[in-house]
């Protein structure tokens, strides 16, 4: 395989097609080895690092020491390969392994996710994507810094996005130690340095080409392995052909099976809970009263939560940097909304079939009022018990599992589920490839966003504006390695969930970033003092709402809980925005045409990074 460059854009369609059937044939042929007896833990290993190292091989061969190519790949990148790439930049650790999860301990409530995250395209559609093309920056703070004009609204974005991002690849990396734990079978903090390396392995040499062109393969890779396992559920427990149709007589069955079983009612014991600390207990909060107004107020602001971190994420934003025109820009966009949708589409109905997997005592594998040791003797039980992600607890000491003794942690429903529903251990060595493919995608876009704003507006453009190519290439790769360390580390500590994290990242973004970006496209009269205003203000009135409603004791202002901190820091920046630019005096004439200009479809870049 020759070097990534012009052949290889020309032949997109046939190269990763290619790479489809190849990463099939693996599958069955993996399937082949269980049937003929290969152990387990040996077919877990080689899905791990088969995908990987096709990974790391697209990484090598994406190798590349021309700043154009390392910050944007070069600008190349067609609609449609660039919108699963951006699908798979994502779909992180939080869509594939976690979010099926919170739907399934907490139902109704987490669909706001899906809907904030999916809404936060149109956004982006809408607003920013075409426009920032057509600008033709380099990175987030690059357009800030350019649109308004000096190197402190320029450091603002970059302190604003390095805690966004980092906060946002610490769950990444958290994800790809949870899927390394099981599938290497090697302790948690172990596993987050393995993830670490494989995921610089793709992203070091390259840059956004590398990230680029690994991020097609991961998406492949991780749409497989979500969908296979849920149609595989929806036939073999009779509920039809398509899941995302039959599951709603699944839910039916569910909430029966929530009945009987006392869900929302029965509570665990105080001495169990302390017990099972940092697992949910399925039987606590599932029947969340989602009619009554506040939380309908709290689906609402979750979800403009949500869509407004969606337009403020810079390693989203970055990957429409990419295309080759503002058109492919825009069309970008609505590829990436067709490739997320097929995984979004199916997440509550994997939700459902995991849930009545466990529920029905009238399947095989429900545990759920069969005996305490006849369910510690399952081996999905014991794997994931011995990782620390589930736990059993006799409370009443009567020997039969009750809903309220049994505890697991959300983050790893979608990994559990083939070996929950009794499918061949070859579905979870598949979906622990994908999980992986999902983490490692996202840290990758995160990591780079990171590096380059600070390689490329912190470094160049403040510190060394007459630094060579070459000089600022090998800043950007010593600050990957140096960040991805930092965020293995903080992800050992376990300090949040995966959704949590995801949230906090969402939030520091839109605190700080949604409106100085959108007024910058919008409104001519926002300058330098409103932006670094909105800036400020915004991210610290967020920052100081999230530290005292989660560590300072203070009671969360109208329901707005620690996952909703951007409802305070954006209407903070806004009006401070708006407030200080009509108070100081307008941008010059010259800004103000740049920002005419980039609103106009055709022509060329307004300006050169």
């Amino acid at each position: 395989m020759m070097k990534l460059e012009g052949g290889f854009i020309q032949n997109l369609g046939r190269v990763y097609g290619i790479y489809t059937l190849g990463f099939l044939g693996f599958v069955i042929l993996m399937a082949i080895l269980e049937q003929a007896g290969v152990p387990a833990r040996y077919i877990g290993y080689m899905f791990v690092g088969f995908t990987i190292a096709i990974y790391a091989l697209i990484g090598v061969l994406s190798r590349t020491m021309q700043s154009n190519e390392y910050y944007v790949a070069g600008r190349q990148v067609p609609a449609v390969f660039n919108g699963m790439a951006t699908a798979a930049d994502w779909m992180s650790g939080a869509s594939f392994i976690a979010m099926a999860g919170g739907i399934y301990l907490k139902g109704y409530p987490y669909m706001a996710f899906l809907v904030g995250w999916t809404g936060g395209y149109v956004l982006v559609a809408s607003l920013l994507a075409p426009y920032l093309r057509k600008f033709g920056c380099y990175t987030v703070p690059d357009f800030i810094g350019t649109r308004y004009g000096g190197n402190l609204a320029r450091l603002c974005a970059v302190i604003i996005l390095v805690v966004a991002s980092f906060t946002y690849v610490t769950a990444q990396i958290t994800g790809t130690g949870i899927v390394a734990s099981r599938a290497l079978d090697i302790p948690f903090e172990v596993g987050v340095w393995f993830g670490l390396a494989g995921i610089l392995v793709c992203s070091m040499l390259g840059g956004m080409k590398a990230v680029t062109w690994t991020q097609v393969a991961q998406y492949i890779v991780l749409i497989i392995a979500y969908l296979l396992p849920v149609f595989w559920m929806s036939n073999k427990l009779d509920y039809g052909l398509i899941p995302q149709f039959a599951q709603f007589d699944a839910v039916l069955r569910v909430q029966e099976l929530e009945a009987l079983h006392q869900v929302g009612e029965l509570k665990p014991s105080a001495e169990a809970a302390a017990q099972a600390k940092g697992l949910a207990a399925l039987s606590v909060g599932i029947n969340d009263a989602s009619d009554t107004l506040m939380a309908k107020w709290k689906f609402f602001t979750l979800v403009l939560c949500m869509m407004a971190g969606t337009a403020s994420l810079p390693h989203v934003l970055m990957r429409y940097f990419t295309t080759p025109s503002v058109k492919a820009a825009r069309q970008s966009v609505g590829w990436s909304l067709v490739f997320i949708f097929l995984l979004y589409f199916t997440a509550p109905a994997l939700a459902t079939f995991t849930k009545l997997s466990i529920l029905d005592p009238n399947l095989a594998t429900g545990i759920i009022g069969k005996s305490i040791a006849d369910a510690n003797a399952l081996d999905w039980v014991k794997n994931w018990s011995s990782v620390g992600f589930v736990k059993i607890i006799d409370g009443n000491g009567d020997g039969i599992l009750q809903i309220n003794e049994f505890f697991m942690k959300g983050d790893i429903v979608v990994l559990a589920t083939p070996e929950i529903a009794g499918l061949p251990y070859v579905i979870s060595g598949l979906v622990a490839a994908g999980g992986l493919a999902a983490a490692m995608s996202t840290a990758d876009g995160l990591l780079l966003a990171i590096a380059n704003a600070l390689s490329h507006d912190l470094y160049y453009k403040i510190i060394d504006p007459k630094a060579d190519t070459k000089t600022r290439l090998v800043v950007a790769r010593m600050l990957l390695l140096v960040v991805g360390a930092a965020a293995a580390y903080v992800a050992s500590a376990k300090l949040t969930g995966i959704l949590g994290a995801v949230a906090w990242a969402f939030c520091f973004a839109n605190s700080g970033l949604f409106f100085p970006l959108v007024l910058g496209v919008w409104w001519k009269r926002a300058n330098r003092a409103g932006a670094v205003a909105g800036m400020i203000g915004g991210f610290g009135a967020g920052a100081w709402y999230l530290y005292m409603v989660q560590f300072g004791g203070m009671t969360p202002w109208l329901g707005l809980d620690g996952l909703r901190f951007g409802m305070i820091g954006m209407p903070v920046s806004l009006a401070l925005m708006v407030i200080v630019s009509l108070m100081t005096e307008e941008p010059d004439e010259e800004t103000q045409k740049m920002v005419d200009a980039i609103r106009v479809p055709k022509g060329d870049t307004v300006t050169n990074a």
